[in-house]
């Protein structure tokens, strides 16, 4: 997933996507043998999380959601620090609510690392083991072993205020994976890095989780973290799932405002007819689809045109009236946010914004490319 665009106008589809969405999803995983199988229900307050939850035995899934969504609670449920109100959580097909946190085979990596100041990075990687009965020398050894498959051999002996965030990351993953985790957590492993080093740690993460051989599970609300570290998304938002399947299905067919925002497309809902949706309570879409009944429609924002004066010509009777509302820079484009009987987003180039003489509150009409507008089941 990439971008953020506004203008995404449905309500939230099922909890559970239709067929079409959840390919490669529970169904499939929870027939293997082995791996995770959980539903999650607890309540905090007034919150209330009621998330299920299964994979296989080397799947990585993703955990997006907004912050508040419920995230870091299924995290931490997963992980016995956080008590179950209702539901299961199996794990290799052991009810993992019978062990006490410390004894059961999940490894944690939090946001802020957390590693031990006083400890050297070996002896930090080190520490689980240890505290499992390995022998001193022999944990210090998988640990310098654990090190080097890292790329920090040299920076064993190192405490963690001699390490740079991205190396204390693979020191925290180093500790987490020596051991041998049956079900591995990562809570936004990389919101803590700047930019260029958040590029070079998912790329080695993403090398090290593909020759995981038991279950993670990604909490994140950045996009391109979950389409390039995970085989599915699990998308939570007020503590439920509302949508699933991998990361070109959540992306290609969004069915919240949530999730069309991060992909950055247009989205909106409504009762398909043919090549048209009626938008509910709105107008009428050309799509490139032929569809009967509920649905939704997304498109990008560069499938929007947009023109000083209302087009003449194929593009006239679709043509809609809008104003504009805010511009900002979006890469090398300028994004357009619409408002107007039918809200849009629209992406120009800097030339054809300057020709417009767009700023809020000019009036512009905007066409929708149909071969680019998509419909799909709601």
């Amino acid at each position: 997933m990439t971008g953020t665009a506004g203008g995404a106008r449905a309500t939230a589809g099922p909890s559970v996507g239709a067929g079409e969405e959840t390919a490669g999803g529970p169904g499939e995983t929870g027939a293997a043998e082995g791996g995770l199988d959980a539903r999650l229900v607890a309540e905090r307050g007034t919150f209330r999380l009621d998330v299920a939850l299964r994979a296989a035995p080397g799947e990585v899934v993703a955990l997006l959601g907004p912050n508040g969504s419920g995230k870091t609670t299924a995290l931490r449920a997963l992980a016995g620090l956080l008590p179950l109100t209702g539901g299961h959580l199996r794990l290799d097909g052991e009810d993992l609510e019978r062990r006490p946190p410390e004894s059961r085979p999940v490894g944690v990596v939090f946001q802020d690392y957390l590693l031990f100041p006083h400890l050297t990075a070996v002896d930090n990687v080190a520490f689980g083991p240890r505290c499992r009965g390995t022998a001193k020398a022999r944990a210090r050894a998988e640990a310098r072993a654990w090190l080097d498959r890292m790329g920090l051999a040299d920076h064993a002996g190192k405490k963690p205020r001699g390490l740079s965030g991205g190396q204390a990351q693979r020191v925290a993953l180093a500790r987490a994976l020596a051991t041998r985790p049956r079900l591995l957590l990562l809570d936004e492993p990389l919101a803590a890095l700047d930019a260029r080093t958040r590029l070079d740690v998912r790329a080695r993460l993403r090398h090290h989780l593909a020759g995981f051989e038991a279950v993670a599970v990604l909490v994140t609300h950045e996009p391109l973290d979950a389409m390039v570290l995970a085989d599915r998304v699990v998308v939570v938002e007020d503590g439920r799932v509302v949508q699933e399947g991998s990361p070109a299905d959540v992306a290609r067919r969004p069915r919240t405002d949530y999730v069309a925002r991060l992909v950055g497309l247009n989205l909106y809902r409504g009762e398909a007819r043919g090549h048209t949706v009626r938008v509910d309570g709105g107008p009428v879409i050309a799509t490139a689809d032929d569809l009967t009944g509920p649905a939704f429609v997304a498109f990008p924002p560069g499938a929007v045109t947009l023109h000083g004066d209302r087009p003449t010509g194929s593009g006239a009777r679709d043509a809609r009236r809008c104003a504009v509302a805010g511009l900002e820079s979006h890469g090398d484009l300028v994004r357009v946010d619409l408002t107007g009987e039918l809200p849009l987003v629209s992406d120009l180039t800097t030339v054809a914004a300057a020709e417009l003489d767009l700023r809020p509150g000019a009036t512009v009409w905007a066409v929708v490319d149909a071969a680019r507008a998509r419909a799909y089941r709601a």
